[in-house]
């Protein structure tokens, strides 16, 4: 019997629609008609006013909180599921609630799993993220999960800039991996950062793990909220010697103080993605668009072609 090849449609959340356009160009499509009601309680209603019956629909919407964006993804996967869409893969530039990843202390939730399911029991058939907070937050679904890194964006940037004496930076314990694989690629030193938080988003003690002295310093990071720890390391670093300090953050959340932290910090760049929309401008801030990326994945995803190239580390 023939494989039947089907249709596919793209549709994008509110708060992505700048980038779901972007996606949608790059991948040679229009982006999907939907429609969100509001009920003056603030419930809403997403509607697909076209038909999507027996297609592959691409949902695209970053989860980040409040709880709206994660509610409108699995409200419009569900909508997807009951007017038999025949594939229905979630593209989620940013996971949120990912730094729930685990239990840190007794009673409280693991709400990245929680988050894992929700999608899944909505109708997902496929998941594409990319740079989540912790690799193994794919290990919490059931379905299929295309783990992007924004390395492929970051990179030929970072090469463009033709700095000497690079030194990449974790800001981070945990982030040391993700700091080892830009310096191999990039063949330069390493230096990490350790922290010890008082409370979430307050630093009680920061120290470097390396020397800086004479070195143009780019901090890795998944995600910058209110940032606190870059600006506190590149601070730091400039105190120890380093010529330079940028910063490259995936997911530009920015939330608090961020954009003060950062006018009044040492900090010369901070590269982001356009995975969330920035909620004001900042001449401090370089964005790097993330759809050409996602549009090649879902093409290949569609034709059922491998994406192995785009898993760059």
């Amino acid at each position: 019997m023939p494989i039947v090849k089907t249709e596919a449609k793209i549709f994008a959340c509110t708060q992505s629609k700048v980038l779901g356009e972007k996606i949608a160009k790059a991948f040679g499509a229009d982006l999907g008609n939907v429609i969100t009601s509001t009920y003056s309680d603030g419930e809403f209603q997403p509607s697909y006013e076209e038909s999507i019956r027996g297609t592959r629909i691409f949902i695209i919407g970053s989860t980040n909180p409040g709880p709206e964006n994660l509610m409108e993804m699995l409200l419009m996967i569900d909508a997807a599921k009951r007017a038999s869409a025949r594939h229905i893969t979630a593209v989620l530039p940013y996971f949120g609630w990912a730094r729930q990843d685990r239990k840190d202390k007794p009673r409280v939730p693991i709400a990245a799993k929680l988050v894992a399911k929700m999608l899944e029991a909505a109708g997902a058939t496929r998941i594409i993220t990319m740079d989540l907070h912790a690799d193994q937050i794919q290990g919490f679904f059931e379905r299929p999960v295309d783990h992007l890194f924004a390395s492929t964006i970051f990179l030929p940037y970072l090469k463009s800039l033709n700095l000497d004496n690079l030194t990449i930076a974790s800001p981070d314990m945990g982030g040391s991996k993700r700091a080892y694989a830009y310096s191999k690629a990039l063949t330069s030193d390493v230096v990490i950062c350790y922290k010890q938080r008082a409370k979430a988003n307050i630093i009680s003690h920061m120290e470097l793990i390396g020397d800086v002295t004479g070195k143009n310093v780019v901090l890795v990071d998944d995600m910058v909220d209110t940032a606190g720890t870059l600006t506190k390391a590149a601070d730091l670093m400039m105190e120890r010697g380093a010529l330079s300090v940028r910063a490259i953050c995936t997911h530009p959340i920015l939330s608090g103080k961020a954009y003060e932290n950062l006018e009044n910090s040492k900090l010369e760049e901070l590269i982001v993605t356009d995975s969330i929309p920035l909620s004001q401008k900042s001449d401090k801030i370089k964005v790097l668009s993330c759809a050409d990326l996602f549009a090649e994945v879902m093409e290949k995803v569609h034709n059922n072609q491998s994406i192995s190239s785009k898993f760059v580390m």
